[in-house]
């Protein structure tokens, strides 16, 4: 992966950003080989706030003490996203468990109590990955992309040395440790115009039928006329989680400034064409502890990494990631 090396038909940040998740592949071989879409197993947890969760486990076979992979998705995303798809014909082909929490609301039933998700939910985690390290007596290894991908990192600088306890080793891909550069990315140009409408298109209705659930949670028109993430996150996402503002969330939500308190074994994966998180946000090796690894290839997008001859692949992101995990068992 430190070498990836985008196909010479798709440059560019952008095109292998969208590529990857509307078009490419989910497994190595062309159809009819792997047509067969993943199945999944869903359960229901009740959560402490009497709420609840959805976790859906990957319906394949496994050998008894096969590690479990645990992988949280992004903004918006689910088991169902491309990214997910990918690591489940992985862990097929592997013979190794893999579960997908779903972040609430993300699963498809509105969750019921005055709160969603964010970027900085490491209680949500810390919950999530206890209940599952209950479950299984093989090894936990962890991979969050995205939004999970930062959520993961600060569960593990919270967690400090018990995280070792309960993960043998995590990996955030494509994550935006810097919550405040990566938001003023996506709120400019090409990003606006087309991340940021295709986020608000799908958050503005949950946060509307949240607002049903519980009248007066938030100013509906104000949230209406939100124009980008900031002032989303401004008049839901923040208040509703107990920050001040966008700015106060932003701020205690990133993972970079607490990267060397990490004390489990942390690959963190990311692109420097990502659209959405710009390079000079990244971490550099000085900043980051002794435990954690650093991926920066110059080309991959946003939780693309697409290979291949057309149409390509995103095989090579689930194969890449969990190679390295296996080496932290």
């Amino acid at each position: 992966m430190q070498a990836f090396s985008a196909p010479w038909w798709l440059p560019g940040g952008h095109a292998q950003t969208i590529w990857a998740a509307k078009l490419a592949r989910h497994a190595p071989a062309p159809p009819p080989v792997s047509a067969a879409r993943p199945r999944w197993r869903r359960e229901r947890w009740a959560t402490p706030d009497a709420d609840f969760i959805e976790v859906d486990f990957l319906d394949a076979p496994a050998p008894a003490g096969a590690p479990l992979l645990v992988l949280f998705h992004g903004l918006e995303g689910s088991s169902a996203s491309h990214y997910a798809q990918a690591f489940a014909h992985w862990a097929t082909a592997a013979g190794q468990r893999l579960a997908v929490p779903h972040f609430r609301g993300c699963s498809g039933p509105l969750n019921l109590a005055p709160r969603a998700y964010h970027s900085g939910d490491f209680e949500e985690i810390g919950w999530i990955l206890g209940r599952l390290r209950g479950l299984t007596a093989g090894p936990l290894q962890v991979v969050g992309i995205s939004l999970g991908g930062n959520a993961l990192l600060r569960w593990a600088q919270e967690a400090g040395d018990s995280a070792a306890a309960v993960a043998s080793a995590v990996a955030a891909v494509c994550a935006p440790v810097d919550l405040a550069a990566s938001g003023q990315a996506i709120g400019r140009g090409f990003n606006r115009q087309v991340y940021t409408r295709m986020f608000l298109q799908s958050m503005k209705p949950k946060a509307l039928a949240k607002l049903a659930q519980h009248p007066g949670l938030f100013d509906r028109d104000a949230m209406l006329a939100a124009a980008d993430l900031y002032q989303f996150d401004n008049l839901f996402t923040a208040p509703l989680h107990g920050f001040k503002d966008t700015d106060d969330y932003w701020a205690r939500a990133s993972a970079k400034p607490q990267l060397a308190s990490i004390r489990v074994p942390a690959l963190v994966v990311n692109a420097l064409n990502d659209p959405f998180v710009p390079a000079a946000s990244l971490p550099r090796p000085g900043e980051v502890g002794r435990r954690v690894q650093l991926w920066q290839p110059p080309h991959g997008g946003h939780v693309g990494f697409p290979q291949g001859r057309f149409p390509g692949h995103v095989h090579t992101l689930p194969q890449a990631v969990a190679g390295w995990l296996q080496q932290h068992r």
